[in-house]
């Protein structure tokens, strides 16, 4: 799906546990209500997934704690 959201002002930050090997995402969490994650395999060019901020904290906080394992 297509979004008409202005992304030009979104400070994009990736994981401090990055290995710098392009499989990482970037998150924005300075724009107002929204929460954007990004792939960084398309240098900024590709698909945008946007998330209310308390989407994603539960998807943190199931993350944190665990509901993703396999």
């Amino acid at each position: 799906m297509k979004h008409d959201t202005d992304l030009t002002g979104a400070q994009w930050r990736k994981s401090t546990r990055s290995n710098g090997s392009g499989n990482c995402v970037e998150v924005a969490t300075n724009l107002s209500g929204l929460v954007a994650v990004r792939d960084t395999k398309d240098g900024g060019t590709g698909p945008v997934l946007l998330f209310t901020p308390a989407e994603w904290d539960a998807f943190i906080g199931g993350a944190k704690g665990g509901e993703f394992d396999l």
